[in-house]
């Protein structure tokens, strides 16, 4: 029932909304990939700091939650919102 609702909310977009979700999960796939191609090459050796690890860890088991929610409010209207290009998180 609420995949009905959520594809519904998506038909309701219009063409440059849809094309602009399109390529975020399109960055997103490739980002992810990016991502397993290089942990396929990392040995523990290579994690020498332990809190970098370990932040690097807690994104991911965030990024894991939010594929899993359903029914989350629209981006423009989460609290703590983003602005301008990117994640500043990033630049830390």
């Amino acid at each position: 029932m609420l995949e009905g609702i959520l594809s519904d909310e998506f038909d309701g977009l219009d063409a440059t909304e849809k094309a602009g979700v399109e390529a975020a999960l399109n960055r997103c796939r490739d980002l992810a990939a990016q991502i397993a191609n290089e942990l396929r090459n990392k040995r523990p050796e290579h994690f020498v700091d332990k809190l970098s690890l370990a932040d690097f860890y807690a994104s991911l088991e965030h990024a894991a939650d939010v594929l899993g929610q359903k029914g989350r409010p629209p981006v423009e209207n989460a609290p703590g919102r983003l602005q301008g290009k990117g994640s500043q998180a990033r630049h830390r």
